[in-house]
């Protein structure tokens, strides 16, 4: 069994007793998170797609660590201005043990 879930602008696959990564959610190593934008749940026989959610469907997951992503370097430069610019980001991220899918 398998669901898709949308949480901080994205989609995610997640199957039970799997760890994603997602975008920072409040909670401490330990908290339940519950998921109620569910777009897809997918079981042996049956696949029920919503529109846009599925109705009473929720995927509870419990948070792992907070972390945050590999870091990013974004440059600017204007030709024969001598304008030079070099700033960067770390996206913090939330690790989740996906529990329990329900429909």
């Amino acid at each position: 069994m398998y669901a898709i879930i949308k949480t901080g602008a994205k989609q995610h696959k997640v199957s039970e007793g799997d760890v994603v990564l997602v975008e920072k959610l409040a909670g401490d190593k330990g908290a339940e998170v519950v998921f109620n934008e569910v777009l897809m749940v997918a079981d042996d026989n049956t696949v029920t797609i919503g529109k846009p959610f599925v109705e009473g469907a929720t995927v509870t997951g419990e948070v792992v660590a907070q972390t945050k992503g590999p870091k990013l370097l974004i440059g600017k430069m204007k030709r024969r201005k001598g304008f030079r610019k070099k700033t960067g980001h770390r996206q913090e991220l939330t690790s989740m043990k996906i529990k329990k899918i329900t429909i």
